[in-house]
C-alpha cells in the first residue's frame, strides 16, 4: 500500500494512550514509505498521527473543505494541503488518493467516514482494506453491536469480516497487506466500479 487515509478525532479525548497510537501509527507509515492522507488539522488524534508522520520524514497529504479551515486549525506544515469545496468532495478525494482506510477513535464523522467506506466495499465501489485501530478497546461496543447485526439478520458475516481490526499497528497493517477483497457481487459488474 503506497497510501492510507486515516480517519480519526479532532479532539484528543482523555485517553493518553489513544495519542500515543495515533503518533506510532503516523511513524510506522513514514518508516514504511506509505502516504498518509488524513483530515489536515494540526490539533486533536488527527494532529498526531501528522506528526508522528512528519517528525519521521514522511508524506503527508491533509484534505479539508473550505468551511472548515479555520474551525480545524489546519496544519502548515504537510507535504500537500488539498482543500475541497464541501465534505462529500473531501471524502472522494480521501477515497481517491488511498490505498487502504484506517481508523483510529473519534466522533459522529469519523464513523461516518469508516462507515461510507465499508458501504462502498459492502457494494463492490472498492475493494481496499478497511481497518480499525482499536486502542484500549476504544471500538470494542461499536463491534458488538455489529455482531449483533450479524446474528439479528441485518448484516451478512462476510461483510461483517471486511472489517479488520487489532489492537496494535504493526499487527493492524498485517491484516491489511494480507487481506483478500470479496469477489464483487454478482448484480455489480465489474466496469460499473
Amino acid at each position: 500500500m503506497k497510501s492510507i487515509v486515516v480517519f480519526c478525532g479532532s479532539s484528543e479525548g482523555n485517553d493518553p494512550a489513544i495519542l500515543l497510537a495515533a503518533y506510532d501509527l503516523g511513524m510506522t507509515l513514514a518508516k514504511n514509505g506509505t502516504t498518509l492522507v488524513y483530515g489536515a488539522s494540526k490539533i486533536g488524534v488527527m494532529g498526531k498521527v501528522a506528526l508522528g508522520a512528519l517528525e519521521n520524514d514522511g508524506k503527508v497529504i491533509g484534505i479539508i473543505p473550505d468551511f472548515l479551515k479555520l474551525k480545524e486549525v489546519v496544519h502548515v506544515g504537510l507535504t500537500e494541503l488539498i482543500v475541497t469545496d464541501n465534505m462529500q468532495e473531501r471524502k472522494l478525494q480521501m477515497h481517491d488518493l488511498s490505498d487502504g482506510i484506517i481508523t483510529l477513535p473519534g466522533g459522529y464523522g469519523t464513523l461516518e467516514e469508516l462507515f461510507e467506506m465499508i458501504t462502498w466495499a459492502q457494494l463492490g465501489l472498492h475493494q481496499k482494506p478497511i481497518g480499525i485501530l482499536n486502542t484500549n478497546g476504544f471500538y470494542d461496543d461499536l463491534l458488538k453491536m455489529l455482531r449483533k447485526m450479524v446474528t439479528q439478520g441485518f448484516l451478512k458475516i462476510e461483510n461483517y469480516n471486511m472489517l479488520l481490526v487489532d489492537d496494535s499497528v504493526d499487527g493492524l497493517l498485517k491484516q491489511m497487506k494480507e487481506y483478500i477483497p470479496l469477489a464483487l457481487p454478482k448484480w455489480i459488474k465489474k466496469d460499473q466500479v
